[in-house]
């Protein structure tokens, strides 16, 4: 880990407990965490193992029971819905597994939903190039398939130059070679803008493609692992 002003991300003992009725399920049990600049991360673990509240929560779409979660100077557990609004809008890109384009929008347009509110955007047409689809962009989102609404979905999260792209299971939806679209085109925006990337998957062999990997396991980080080399996402046997 990097230390000091290159710390992007950090945690500490991070817990979420969500009430239905008379019982409690602990979604988090004290994480503790830290992401550097530009680090591109692989979040393992089963389903219910917390891993996407933890993401909810760095994200500013969810806030924790207790701990803290910082990014960067803003300490994210202390803001109010309003400043975790400005906090999503302005640092954090989303890619979720489904792909949540808007039907009678065509690629560009999607994209443009987003550079019309961000401080510091980027093109449409430039973010659309960047995830290989710069001859899609007038096609509505009937007319692409899974793997290229899956990179439209990339482009708008990541017109707005965000420090921070958030992923939820971006290639759950998709075949395997689709779905190295997807992680290539994930890799090169990460390497591009300097995103840190946060990637949560159930498929195990996109490890290695990550700096670092972290497991989760009944709301904990159980085991994180480095990677001294990297694989392209070419090479990943799913």
């Amino acid at each position: 880990m990097v230390a000091g002003a290159d710390i992007v991300f950090r945690a500490k003992g991070l817990t979420k407990v969500y009430r239905i009725g008379e019982l409690e399920v602990h979604a988090l049990r004290g994480v503790d965490f830290q992401a550097s600049r530009g680090e591109f991360i692989v979040i393992l673990g089963p389903s219910g193992s917390g891993k996407s509240t933890f993401l909810n929560i760095v994200g500013g779409l969810d806030a924790a029971t207790a701990g803290e979660a910082w990014f960067e100077d803003h300490q994210l557990t202390a803001l109010d819905e309003r400043g975790l609004t400005q906090y999503r809008r302005d640092h954090v890109g989303f890619v979720f597994q489904f792909y949540n384009l808007v039907p009678s929008l065509t690629a560009r347009e999607n994209v443009q939903l987003v550079t019309e509110i961000a401080r510091h955007p980027m093109k449409a047409d430039d973010a659309l190039a960047l995830v290989g689809l710069s001859e899609r962009r007038d096609h509505f989102p009937a007319q692409l398939s899974g793997g290229e609404q899956q990179r439209v979905a990339i482009a708008r999260a990541i017109a707005k130059n965000p420090e921070v792209l958030l992923c939820d299971e971006p290639t759950g939806a998709l075949d395997s070679a689709t779905g190295i679209k997807v992680l290539e085109s994930l890799t090169l925006v990460n390497r591009t803008i300097g995103a840190t990337t946060l990637v949560i998957t159930h498929n195990a062999a996109i490890r290695d493609i990550a700096d670092r990997v972290l497991r989760f396991a009944d709301g904990q980080i159980v085991e994180e692992t480095v990677n001294t080399t990297k694989k392209n996402p070419s090479e990943v046997t799913w």
